[in-house]
């Protein structure tokens, strides 16, 4: 109600006086200039975030730059404009961070990677050795920006364990070598009904 009242009101306490506009500008300016340097220097990685810093840093650089606009055409011509460009700025704040959500919403929440993905996955796994029976299971859902992939083969019941190890392993750092893979995780199996593992009760 506050914020309501000194909006209708004729109150000019907003206005600034010779003294604390040059010093805003000036403040205000070097802040300015100091994020617009900073949001150039993270856009030059590839890492996704240090990119968002860009980001962050580009919304500062914008709302500096209204906040300071309005403070200026306040003292200068109406002292609403000030208390309007904030609200500019409120709207643009929920605006541009509701999108951020919206766009990494499906990172949050582990969301399986798409078909076509899971196709690659499944054809690289399946190549990967002559003596893998079966590919059982691969899946693949959201980590951040990247992808935790989880793949079940089969090979075959008489294997010795250190082969069967060593394909297993070399499979993973194969997978972990992808860019959109974080971790992967391989799961050694020489049937593909799984009833001792996933029974509730022992017989």
């Amino acid at each position: 109600m506050r914020i309501v009242n000194q909006l209708l009101s004729q109150d000019k306490e907003l206005a600034l006086d010779g003294s604390d506009k040059a010093w805003l500008i000036g403040v205000m300016t070097f802040v300015t200039l100091v994020k617009l340097l900073l949001m150039f220097y993270c856009q030059s990685y590839k890492n996704e975030i240090v990119r968002a810093y860009a980001q962050d840093h580009f919304f500062d650089v914008m709302t500096n730059l209204v906040g300071l606009l309005a403070a200026i055409l306040a003292s200068w011509f109406y002292w609403w404009i000030d208390p309007a460009g904030a609200i500019l700025l409120a709207l643009y704040t929920i605006r541009t961070w509701s999108m951020t959500v919206l766009e990494n919403v499906n990172s949050l929440v582990g969301k399986t990677a798409s078909p076509e993905y899971l196709q690659k996955l499944t054809y690289l796994c399946w190549n990967h050795h002559k003596e893998i029976r079966q590919i059982d299971t691969v899946r693949a859902y959201t980590f951040g920006s990247h992808y935790f992939a989880e793949v079940d083969i089969v090979l075959p019941a008489d294997m010795p364990l250190q082969m069967a190890h060593d394909i297993g392993e070399s499979l993973q750092n194969k997978l972990e070598s992808l860019p959109d893979i974080e971790r992967a995780f391989v799961h050694l199996d020489y049937e593909v009904s799984h009833r001792p593992e996933h029974s509730q009760y022992d017989s």
